[in-house]
């Protein structure tokens, strides 16, 4: 490989790179989407959450607003480089609630689970319900609970 063609893949590269990193922060910056569901009893909340695992999940509920922020990380992939990192790391978004759902009391509790479509969902009972929110992870259908597997 002759020294300009040495120059132009490291341009190329520099150029993909700080285009990817401009994408990601435009990402960033976008708020997530959701959509605000009810039924007779309750809310839910239906956030786009691609890439998340549940320690990557916050759920905070503040002046009647449920506010989600998700931290997502890179994962290393032997064998292949980052030529063009164009994935927002740290996504958030949030809805504001209506007056009838209550976040605050003990006969109740709102229910967070991530899906493995991508999705997190937030259950909020329109009765009084506790602060607290866990964030579950819902086994895919087709997933086999094969610990073994895994190692």
């Amino acid at each position: 490989m002759t020294r300009l063609e040495t120059y132009g893949r490291e341009a190329i590269n520099t150029v993909l790179e700080s285009v990817g990193r401009g994408v990601g922060k435009v990402q960033e910056r976008k708020p997530l989407s959701a959509d605000l569901l009810e039924s007779d009893d309750a809310y839910l909340v239906v956030f786009d959450a691609p890439g998340a695992s549940k320690e990557d999940v916050q759920v905070r509920f503040v002046d009647g607003e449920l506010e989600v922020r998700i931290d997502r990380y890179r994962a290393f992939h032997e064998g292949y480089e980052m030529r063009f990192p164009g994935r927002g790391l740290t996504l958030s978004g949030s809805v504001t609630l209506p007056d009838v759902a209550s976040v605050t009391g003990a006969s109740t509790t709102p229910e967070a689970t991530l899906t493995p479509e991508g999705t997190l969902q937030v259950r909020i009972p329109k009765a009084e319900s506790a602060q607290a929110v866990d964030v579950d992870d819902e086994p895919a259908a087709d997933d086999d609970t094969d610990d073994a597997a895994d190692e």
